[in-house]
């Protein structure tokens, strides 16, 4: 309810009151016209109409009238776009042209328990009948919508999938390379090693070199941990340089990895979204059973 001033209206109040009944579950709002001073009734559907349209219908009814407004018992006005449900809880003042009338809304009766269940399954059965009119086309409806979002959806990803596609081979083949570097180096060490063994000293005077050396990788290896928090396992390694390589020439040329990533996930959901749609289409099965064969 929208608080506004409130205009200046007369306090006298007709012989001819407002008053309200229930028929059939809705409220009978009765009146007196001013033009032609008869009783009127207005049905209203409180859950639907609003004060607004309930104040047009009056209008409607008798051209005479040129102003009508509903006030709180406060002096608030109640604002156009208030459900004649919540209006219909209190108390209220409706004014027709310069005459108030004080209205009190009586208490609705409490639908007994067997009432409510009839009503609860007569809203099933109508939920039902919709479903059945109206699901299909809602289904068609939204598998092009999905269709059409998917189309976007790829159209601006593949230019990024072109450039990580070069970005993907230029990291993988200086990732390669480190390991042909690695394996070029250890052959050389070994290579040397036996050199200066065989042909320069002797195992008594390598054997301290060599453990050293062996001591030297193993420090190597837990100082890798520290930095990393990973074991030095080799395909995580090879994995960890290759995403070094990748983020450092994404940004050279300025490929936006995090836009990559969100248009993967949002085409991913809407193909899950576009399965699930038209599983039910296909199938001609209920949900129950299109689960039980997953």
């Amino acid at each position: 309810w929208g608080r506004t001033g409130a205009a200046p209206y007369s306090t006298l109040v007709p012989s001819n009151e407002v008053t309200i009944n229930y028929r059939h579950g809705l409220p009978v709002i009765t009146l007196t016209l001013p033009t032609r001073s008869e009783r009127c009734r207005f049905t209203v559907k409180p859950m639907v109409t609003t004060v607004g349209a309930f104040l047009q219908d009056v209008r409607r009814e008798d051209k005479g009238i040129e102003k009508a407004e509903v006030f709180a018992t406060d002096g608030s006005k109640v604002s156009d776009a208030t459900l004649m449900e919540v209006l219909l809880m209190n108390n209220f003042k409706l004014v027709i042209n310069n005459t108030a009338y004080s209205v009190s809304p009586p208490v609705k009766d409490k639908l007994s328990s067997e009432h409510a269940t009839d009503m609860e399954d007569i809203k099933s059965l109508v939920h039902r009948l919709f479903v059945a009119l109206h699901l299909e086309d809602h289904q068609n409806r939204k598998e092009r919508e999905l269709l059409q979002k998917l189309d976007l959806l790829k159209e601006e990803l593949l230019p990024l999938e072109q450039m990580k596609a070069r970005i993907t081979d230029g990291a993988d083949a200086k990732t390669s390379r480190l390991l042909w570097v690695g394996l070029a180096l250890m052959s050389t060490q070994g290579g040397a090693l036996a050199w200066l063994t065989w042909w320069v000293y002797s195992w008594d005077i390598m054997e301290p070199v060599t453990y050293f050396i062996t001591y030297g990788s193993a420090m190597a290896f837990y100082a890798y941990f520290v930095l990393t928090k990973q074991d030095y396992i080799y395909p995580d390694a090879k994995d960890r340089q290759f995403l070094h390589y990748f983020y450092r020439k994404s940004k050279k040329q300025h490929f936006n990895v995090e836009r990559y990533n969100k248009l993967k996930e949002d085409i991913a959901e809407a193909e899950e979204s576009l399965r699930r749609l038209r599983q039910p289409l296909h199938l001609r099965l209920p949900i129950q059973e299109i689960n039980d064969k997953d």
